[in-house]
């Protein structure tokens, strides 16, 4: 009778504080939301203790009798140490004092659906587990648990054991839209001098085929490749690797890259001579901030050259001098006139001609580099070669004064954001300095995936397969060019993963680009990467677009020309105007007489580098190949 009394006393207690829980906004019984995961049994609560018995049912009754009294259900305080964390949840800053009394279920799922609605809880959103959210804010389990009834039986969330509570539908009333300016078409690129946002503004306009210049085929990206060496690096780095490493770069990537370097490109490094920067925009960017430091504030360019490269360097307020570029590459000759101490150039594949600097100018630049100059290399697709020998870096014989530039952006994707750096030794220490400051270095986790790659011959399979899939590209589009614009003389079709064409006639290639992209076609004018007049073309990427694409993106382009677009702004034909396309350059690199006679074979086994280039692996002969005039200056 007395064991008796005790049950019948500690169940009044209970029912009791079950009212005062349900008048408060919540239940103690065993209810959870839809999709609730976490474990319920602690909440049989009432049922299990009516039907209690013995010794152990008794210890059951007090353990949970204590827990609805003292803390989170189902949960006793553990210490004092919990008693020192103040309630309240990160989880959308909830605040349990801000509920109203008697309504806490109702307060907490109004906090949740505006969250919904205002989009602060998206759909797909994972809700905290009823339990501990409820120990977060201090409350019964039943609060939690009513509060995502409510939203549950509004549609707003669902969800089961095993995925958790998803918000699954919004308010059907959408936030109110901010104002904004109308929008500008993107034609509008097109309408006047390129802004500093013009690539980011282009690469965002909707258009059905992309011709861009400057992408791989990043639907080849290797994934098995680099999913496989991330492993193979996670599992061998060691805690002490996740720390801040050298801002110089990682030393396994700088050791892999020296190997790489001197294997493709010719040049003899060491790994302390290597620094590794986010692609070759943040190596450009530091360079200027040398160089400015050293009292240089104008930088030679070629031209046409990057509109890109001269972007960065006007970034920091140097001055782009622009020098003519022709059938042999950059004139140094007016290079020496301008007075400039530094140049940026693309010797292997001068981007966008696609013109390689041949053996006489490159002796000619040896001797203006003697005299003091500095020679900035970019050599951003020098890989990617087709119809020609191998062209050395510049680097591999003027290590003293010339400060080298690459990246994997053409090899795996830009988003990878890795390349390098190897300076003179008068700039390398204030190259490292710079780096320092920018960003105390790359991320480690992807160079060290990327020096893994390199060293287990992932990476030169990886060239191998682009250069197959990339010359199939060129020569389509080579052929659609011919089939379609037959009036326009193709340039640089023997290496990179981009073509220039020409036009003989007036067109402004600016309005041309613009009606391309009003059809579906995204291409870069030729002016864009001119400072001075010259023939107006079009810079066409194909490495990142299928064979298909080609053809009816150069078929628009065709049917936008013999529409015809606004007549073109009166040009004079300076720099590149009249100079012939490559396939045709006589004698090019032929005429290099002991070429770099102190370099073992550097460049004098190049017979008739590029005059003699086989015609494009389709077996088709090239159309657009007429000679012009000599370039005027």
């Amino acid at each position: 009778m007395e064991e008796r009394g005790i049950f019948a006393s500690i169940n009044d207690v209970l029912a009791v504080n079950a009212k005062q829980v349900d008048r408060l906004g919540g239940a103690p019984q065993a209810s959870s939301a839809a999709g609730d995961v976490d474990d319920t049994r602690d909440e049989a609560g009432v049922a299990q203790i009516s039907g209690a018995a013995g010794s152990t049912s008794r210890a059951k009754v007090m353990t949970r009798y204590a827990a609805r009294h003292n803390g989170p259900v189902g949960r006793a305080r553990s210490g004092t140490d919990d008693r020192s964390i103040t309630s309240g949840s990160d989880f959308l800053q909830l605040d349990i004092g801000d509920a109203p009394a008697g309504g806490r279920s109702q307060w907490l799922a109004e906090r949740f659906r505006q969250a919904i609605a205002d989009r602060r809880l998206p759909v797909g959103t994972r809700l905290p587990p009823s339990r501990v959210l409820a120990a977060e804010l201090g409350v019964s389990r039943g609060v939690v648990t009513e509060a995502y009834r409510r939203l549950s039986e509004a549609g707003h969330i669902d969800g089961n054991r095993r995925s958790g509570t998803i918000v699954v539908s919004a308010p059907a009333a959408p936030p109110p839209a901010r104002p904004t300016e109308p929008a500008t078409p993107p034609t509008a690129l097109f309408a006047g001098p390129p802004g500093v946002d013009v690539f980011d503004s282009l690469r965002v306009a909707p258009a059905r085929i992309d011709l861009s210049p400057g992408l791989p085929d990043l639907a080849a990206f290797p994934r098995a490749a680099w999913l496989r060496a991330e492993r193979t690096v996670l599992n061998t780095l060691a805690p002490a690797d996740f720390g801040y490493g050298d801002p110089r770069g990682a030393p396994a990537l700088r050791a892999a890259v020296a190997g790489w370097l001197a294997r493709n490109r010719g040049i003899q490094a060491d790994p302390d001579d290597v620094l590794i920067v986010a692609g070759v925009s943040q190596a450009l960017s530091l360079l200027a901030q040398v160089l400015r430091d050293d009292g240089i504030a104008s930088v030679a360019v070629e031209d046409p050259g990057s509109l890109g490269v001269r972007q960065h360097l006007r970034n920091w307020r140097l001055d782009t001098t622009p020098i003519p570029v022709d059938a042999q590459g950059l004139r140094v000759d007016d290079l020496r006139a301008s007075g400039a101490r530094a140049v940026v150039l693309t010797p292997a594949h001068q981007f966008p001609t696609g013109v390689v600097l041949d053996g006489d100018r490159r002796r000619q630049l040896a001797r203006w580099a003697d005299a003091g100059g500095l020679i900035i290399e970019d050599d951003y697709d020098a890989e990617h070669r087709y119809d020609r020998p191998p062209v050395p870096a510049l680097r591999s014989w003027l290590p003293d004064h010339v400060c080298y530039t690459g990246s994997v952006s053409k090899l795996l994707a830009p988003a990878i954001r890795v390349g390098w750096v190897l300076a003179p030794a008068r700039y390398r220490d204030a190259l490292v300095n710079a780096k320092r400051n920018a960003d105390l270095g790359n991320a480690a986790l992807p160079q060290l995936v990327l020096a893994q790659m390199i060293t287990s011959g992932d990476l030169e399979r990886q060239l191998r397969l682009l250069r197959r899939r990339h010359v199939r590209r060129r020569d389509a589009m080579i052929a659609a060019i011919g089939a379609h614009l037959p009036t326009a003389t193709v340039h640089g079709a023997a290496a990179g993963l981009h073509l220039m064409i020409t036009f003989d006639s007036a067109v402004d290639d600016a309005a041309l680009a613009s009606a391309a992209l009003a059809n579906g076609v995204k291409v870069q004018p030729l002016s864009w990467h001119s400072q001075r007049a010259g023939r107006p073309g079009l810079v066409l990427g194909y490495a990142a677009s299928s064979p298909a694409d080609i053809e009816a993106g150069i078929a628009v382009i065709g049917q936008v020309l013999r529409r015809g677009v606004t007549p073109a702004r009166a040009r004079t034909p300076r720099a590149l105007a009249d100079q012939p396309a490559v396939a045709d350059q006589p004698q090019a690199l032929a005429d290099q007489p002991q070429a770099l006679a102190d370099q073992p074979q550097a460049l004098a086994d190049q017979p008739q580098a590029l005059a003699d280039q086989p015609r494009a692996r389709t077996g088709r002969p090239r159309r657009n190949s007429r000679a012009a005039p000599t370039p005027t200056r």
